[in-house]
């Protein structure tokens, strides 16, 4: 007896219990959600009629049984094909095939292997224990994400690097607040050495694309800055088999226990703050308690570990993520929601760029040319403008460059020199913005309004490149008044022609023949 049948003589059974203690026809109907029609029928009904009924019910024509056949073949052939792969099967060989619903095609394949008696056997893979390898041969790597809820109420994506020695179960978990790249991948094994205070002489991965770039036959093809990280390390490259994670269990293990254990309902405040507590769960919980298939305390096991460890030396890890960012007319870039300063003059009219990269936390400014610019300390908030003091000044140039520059604007260089020797002396410290506005001023002003500016403020002991500005502009008011006074403006050559025209004169007799008519 199948299991829909048992349930339907359960069902037969109940309703003539419930109508013997007394229940109506519509009571037994609402309790056991069935309509009022189906329990009086089966209310009528002996045993016998109601099996007669179900075998009916059975062997009654269905609107797959033209297709019997093609499904008794494909579950002879493999008994392990799911009702779906069968729906999909029966499409692609019948064309004429109705419309029916996917519950129609599992009712029916169901149907099929009860009569021909063809269980569902699954495909399994057999395994068996592996041997505990020996102390310091083998680590396993893998990496895994979380979202973690913050105090506000939001979430927070957080991914980690988790690394597990294979014989003592020691291990070690490194998170981000952002995507793993292969520098920041290589920043996690050196953190995991330097925890262990040592090196396994092979470690197993997954085929993670910031690692691999393709499996060529069985060559693995490694990404080249991952590539020649490993050159410089003593340890070997295992990596398991697609679709293949039985190859590395321990680390998946540990994956799914930083998640369940550690992770879960745990708020996020920031990224430091939450390596700080995982290696302190580690401490008092992970590599503490005894593991659940040894029996035995990953930090005991890892005190013999350790000395069959290879020797650690520290490496620094240079961070070659650049990327390019554009200097605004303000002199700044647009860097996480944040605007940060860069010296005066590096915009250049057109479109500037400059390479940023990131340092603990600190971002160092370039040029595209790899010409350190500037560096600020990263600001946690948003909508900041960061900057430092010295950022107002054009420093693209020497003081003497500017001085010289700012000397050529005017006839008497000399003379010009001495003046800015002047200001040079008494703000020594402001000299570059003086110079700055200086110039600024005499943009394609004419050098004889230039050299009375210079004069009067020589003989007048103006040293404030604001007033010489304000001189600058007296003269040249000046100028433009007595040019329009003294300017004759001659006629255009329409109005010249105009003007050149003789009108037409009448005759006085004919005005006085008017007069005495």
């Amino acid at each position: 007896m199948t299991k829909k049948d048992l349930n339907n003589w359960i069902m037969y059974h109940e309703i003539h219990r419930l109508s013997r203690l007394g229940f109506s026809i519509s009571k037994i109907g609402h309790y056991l959600v069935l309509n009022r029609r189906t329990v009086k029928k089966y209310l009528q009904m002996t045993e016998e009629k109601y099996e007669q009924n179900l075998l009916r019910l059975q062997y009654r024509n269905k609107i797959l049984t033209p297709y019997e056949s093609f499904v008794v073949e494909k579950l002879t052939l493999f008994s392990d094909t799911s009702s779906a792969q069968i729906h999909d099967w029966i499409k692609e060989h019948y064309t004429d095939l109705p419309e029916v619903s996917s519950r129609t095609v599992y009712n029916f394949v169901m149907f099929v292997r009860q009569k021909y008696n063809i269980p569902f056997i699954p495909t399994f893979r057999e395994y068996f224990p592996i041997e505990e390898l020996p102390y310091g041969k083998q680590a396993q790597v893998d990496f895994g994400e979380y979202n973690m809820r913050t105090s506000t109420g939001k979430r927070k994506k957080v991914k980690f690097f988790a690394m597990v020695l294979s014989r003592s179960r020691m291990k070690y978990i490194w998170f981000l607040d952002k995507a793993f790249t292969a520098e920041t991948v290589a920043q996690a094994h050196e953190n995991a050495f330097n925890f262990f205070g040592g090196i396994p002489k092979t470690i197993v991965y997954d085929q993670d694309r910031t690692m691999v770039v393709d499996e060529n036959l069985g060559d693995v093809i490694l990404t080249s800055t991952f590539k020649q990280y490993t050159k410089s390390r003593s340890f070997k490259l295992h990596f398991c088999r697609k679709a293949d994670p039985e190859s590395k269990g321990k680390v998946e293990n540990v994956v799914q226990y930083v998640k369940k254990n550690f992770l879960y309902n745990r708020l996020y405040t920031d990224i430091e703050t939450l390596n700080t507590e995982a290696l302190a769960w580690l401490g008092r919980t992970a590599n503490y308690l005894p593991h659940n298939y040894t029996k035995k305390s990953p930090e005991n096991e890892f005190m013999i570990e350790k000395n069959h460890l290879n020797p650690y030396t520290p490496m620094t890890i240079e961070n070659k993520e650049t990327k390019m960012y554009l200097i605004r007319k303000d002199n700044t870039i647009n860097y996480k929601s944040n605007f940060y300063t860069v010296p005066m003059g590096t915009y250049q009219e057109t479109e500037t760029y400059v390479v940023v990269k990131k340092k603990e936390d600190m971002i160092k400014i370039y040029s595209i040319n790899d010409e350190f610019i500037c560096s600020h300390f990263i600001s946690h908030l948003k909508g900041q403008t960061i900057s430092n003091t010295n950022h107002k000044r054009d420093t693209s140039k020497s003081l003497d460059e500017m001085m010289l520059q700012a000397a050529n604007c005017f006839t008497n260089q000399d003379l010009a020199m001495e003046y800015f020797n002047q200001i040079k002396k008494k703000l020594p410290r402001y000299t570059r913005d003086h110079l700055q506005v200086i110039l600024k001023s005499l943009t394609n002003i004419n050098k004889e309004i230039a050299d009375r500016t210079l004069i009067f403020c020589l003989k007048n002991n103006v040293t404030n490149a604001y007033d010489l500005k304000q001189v600058l502009q007296v003269y040249l008011d000046e100028t433009i008044i007595n040019k329009s006074e003294n300017e004759i403006k001659l006629l255009e050559k329409h109005n010249l022609e105009k003007a050149n025209q003789i009108p037409q004169t009448s005759n006085i007799k004919d005005y006085e023949n008017i007069i005495n008519q």
